[in-house]
């Protein structure tokens, strides 16, 4: 009998022409090709899709750089001054904590940054998608921030995005994994049960178990 045509698979199976087809396709249209920390002088000349928050934007020249920040690490981003005259003009309009997708070319910096571990490569941009505005925050999104812990504690959403706490919650969420991790393999189950009584400030409801 006939075999299955090209993306048909086996017993319903997507075969691997279709499976490769699907992951082109998807990578088409990826929302980042890698994360700010990632990328190192062996990716050098490879075209390359980010995404983040604007660190900090600078002009030196005619040329304008961009500190690119996610999660993982800091790129440092480069419009020249022989780009068209539209990327120039959104490279200078840029604010911090702005969310952007960029695409451009990994080229090996001129003055390199020992302190970064991306320090040796920046992106050449060919693109700028700006995703989101924002207002400029009221303390810098850095290591040691200007803002006091009060402000913080205000702008709670803002300081999660500082490494220090970035840190804090992996530290949290591994120690979590780790212990479930261990008792599952002890075979102990997680059940999860009401709190006694447990006050939420945002509002919510209080979870109370009736002691008759």
């Amino acid at each position: 009998g006939e075999g299955p045509t090209r993306g048909e698979g086996v017993n319903g199976i997507p075969s691997q022409s279709d499976r490769t087809d699907r992951n082109n396709k998807y990578q088409t249209h990826m929302y980042r090709t890698h994360t700010c920390g990632e990328l190192r002088i062996e990716n050098a000349g490879q075209t390359v899709t980010l995404a983040g928050w604007v660190q900090k934007s600078r002009k030196l020249g005619g040329m304008t750089f961009v500190d690119l920040r996610d999660r993982y690490g800091i790129t440092q981003l480069v419009v020249d001054a022989h780009a068209a005259q539209e990327l120039q003009d959104t490279a200078s309009s840029l604010g911090r904590e702005w969310v952007l997708q960029v695409t451009g070319q990994v080229i090996e910096r001129q003055s390199k940054n020992p302190k970064m571990p991306t320090g040796d490569i920046e992106i050449s941009l060919s693109e700028i998608k700006i995703l989101n505005k924002a207002n400029t925050p009221p303390f810098t999104i850095e290591d040691e921030s200007d803002g006091g812990e009060e402000l913080r504690a205000k702008y709670r959403y803002l300081d999660l995005r500082r490494n220090p706490l970035q840190r804090a919650l992996k530290l949290r969420h591994q120690v979590a994994h780790e212990v479930r991790n261990y008792l599952d393999a002890q075979g102990f189950l997680e059940i999860e049960t009401p709190y006694l009584i447990k006050s939420t400030p945002e509002g919510a409801r209080d979870f109370v178990v009736p002691s008759r």
